[in-house]
């Protein structure tokens, strides 16, 4: 959607960010705040004193929006052009796996292993409970029965 293609009643609907969000569609470059609202009051057509007014609340707006992202000497930009890459090298993430493991047997050794999750207490290894013989009493059955 192009900003001039948009009826101007349904401009004044929108939120400053949607029309930033448009503004940086289209311009497919980064922009200073500065520039970018200004380009925002020009398409909502509001006076000058509003630019100075609102340009607090637009970087808050801007900050707290997961669309935008601040970039180097306070330039902002549409998120989706600046994802991150992550590249996985599988081959070297299995080899210090191996490297890992070897060296965790070395430490503990064969015979001092010790499976930690495994649960070896019965129910006849457990401490007499003290509260065994504790009653549960509901306070309305007791109204009701006194």
């Amino acid at each position: 959607m192009k900003l001039n293609d948009i009826p101007e009643y349904e401009l004044e609907t929108m939120n400053y960010d949607d029309i930033a969000y448009i503004i940086l569609g289209e311009e497919k470059r980064k922009m200073k705040i500065n520039e970018l609202f200004k380009k925002v009051c020009d398409a909502l057509k509001l006076p000058e004193n509003t630019f100075e007014e609102k340009i607090a609340d637009f970087f808050e707006l801007l900050a707290t929006d997961k669309r935008f992202t601040m970039l180097e000497d306070g330039y902002w930009d549409l998120r989706e052009n600046h994802n991150p890459k992550l590249v996985v090298d599988e081959e070297d993430d299995e080899e210090e796996l191996i490297e890992d493991e070897e060296n965790n047997l070395e430490e503990i050794g064969e015979d001092n292993e010790e499976d930690i999750f495994y649960d070896t207490e019965t129910d006849d290894d457990l401490p007499d409970d003290d509260l065994e013989d504790l009653v549960v009493i509901d306070m309305d059955e007791e109204e009701a029965n006194s």
